[in-house]
C-alpha cells in the first residue's frame, strides 16, 4: 500500500511540474518581442541611438519584454535590417530616425500585419505608428541661455544633415538667441553627416576663430567632435539629445535632452498593457515632457536671467508662445 501511495505522490508531484514547466514556457513565449533599427551612426553615438536603446533596455528590465536590434554598418541597408527583424517574428519593429522612413514603409507595405515605429518622421501607412518632436521649444531654451551668457555676441550653430528636421533645431536655437539678445549673431554650417567627429572639430575651430563662445550642435557623433573641441578651446557649448555634460564637463553648459529613451518605453508600456498603441500620431514637446533642457552647470545664471528662463519654460509649456508657426 505504501508503495502505491508514493507512487501516487510521485504521479502527482510530477503533473504539478510538468504544469509549472508548460506555464513557464508560455509565459516566455507570451513575452513581447521588439525589434529596433538604430539611426546611421548606430550604439555609442553618445546621443540618438544610444538614447533608443536605452528605452528599450528600461523595458525589458521593468517590462520584461525582448528585443534585438540590427545597426546599419552591419546590414548595408535599413531595408535588410528591417526585414531580418520582421522575420524574427517581433510584435513591434522600431525604425529610429527620419532617414530610415523610405525602408522602412517598404518592408512595411510588404508586411501589412506587423506593427511599426517610426521615430522622427510621419508615414500614411496604417501599420506605421508615428512619434516625433517639438525640438524647436526645447533648442529655443539652448538659445536663451547662449544669448544671456555670450561675451562675444557671437554664436554658432551646427547641423548635421541639412533637412527640416534639423532646421527644427536650428530655428528654435536662433529664435532663443534673439530673444535674450538681439544684437547676437549665430552662425550657422551643416556638415552633412551625424557620423564624422573630426569634421566637426574643424568646423568648431572655424566658429570658435570667428569670435563664437558658445556652440550648439544637433549632429550626432559629428556633433560629439564640436563638443570637444570647444573643450580644448576654452569655450562653451550645448549637448543634445541626451545630457552629454560627462562628454566634456569644462564646456557643456546645458543640453536639449530629446526623450527618445521615455518615448519608445511609454509605447512599449502601451503595447504590454493594453495590447495595442492608441495614438497613431504623437508629437511630444515640453508639455508632453518629450523635452526638456538639462541642469545648467559650468556658468552660473543670475536670478534675472533664471527667472528669464522660467518664464519662458512656462509659456512655451502652457502654449501662451509658439516657437514655429
Amino acid at each position: 500500500m505504501r508503495k502505491y501511495t508514493i507512487l501516487l505522490i510521485l504521479g502527482i508531484c510530477a503533473v504539478i511540474l510538468s504544469a509549472c514547466s508548460e506555464d513557464k514556457e508560455s509565459t516566455t513565449k507570451d513575452n513581447l518581442h521588439v525589434g529596433i533599427m538604430l539611426s546611421d551612426a548606430g550604439l555609442g553615438d553618445q546621443s540618438f541611438s544610444d538614447m533608443g536603446f536605452s528605452g528599450l533596455e528600461q523595458a525589458r528590465d521593468e517590462l520584461g519584454i525582448s528585443f534585438d536590434y540590427r545597426e546599419l554598418q552591419d546590414m548595408g541597408t535599413y531595408e535588410k535590417g528591417l526585414e531580418e527583424l520582421v522575420e524574427q517574428g517581433n510584435d513591434l519593429i522600431i525604425g529610429l530616425g527620419f532617414s530610415i522612413q523610405e525602408d522602412l514603409e517598404i518592408v512595411a507595405k510588404k508586411h501589412p500585419d506587423v506593427s511599426f515605429l517610426l521615430i522622427d518622421s510621419l508615414s500614411e501607412l496604417p501599420n506605421v505608428y508615428n512619434i516625433t518632436f517639438k525640438e524647436d521649444e526645447g533648442s529655443f531654451l539652448i538659445g536663451l541661455v547662449a544669448g544671456m551668457k555670450t561675451k562675444s555676441n557671437v554664436v554658432g550653430f551646427v547641423g548635421g544633415q541639412d533637412v527640416e528636421l534639423i532646421h527644427k533645431f536650428e530655428d528654435g536655437f536662433v529664435a532663443g538667441v534673439k530673444a535674450a539678445n538681439p544684437n547676437a549673431q549665430v552662425y550657422s554650417r551643416y556638415a552633412g553627416t551625424f557620423d564624422d567627429d573630426k569634421l566637426g572639430e574643424n568646423i568648431a575651430k572655424e566658429m570658435i576663430t570667428a569670435g563664437a563662445d558658445y556652440i550648439y550642435p544637433a549632429a550626432g557623433f559629428t556633433g560629439a567632435g564640436v563638443i570637444l573641441e570647444s573643450q580644448r578651446a576654452g569655450t562653451y557649448s550645448f549637448g543634445v539629445d541626451s545630457d552629454q555634460f560627462y562628454l566634456a564637463e569644462k564646456s557643456v553648459v546645458s543640453s536639449m535632452v530629446k526623450k527618445v529613451d521615455v518615448a519608445i518605453y511609454d509605447t512599449v508600456k502601451e503595447l504590454v498593457q493594453n495590447g495595442s498603441i492608441h495614438d497613431k500620431n504623437q508629437q511630444l514637446g515640453l508639455k508632453e515632457n518629450g523635452v526638456a533642457i538639462a541642469p545648467i552647470r559650468v556658468v552660473d545664471l543670475s536670478p534675472t536671467e533664471q527667472n528669464m528662463l522660467d518664464q519662458y519654460i512656462e509659456k512655451v509649456s502652457n502654449g501662451t508662445i509658439t516657437i514655429l508657426e
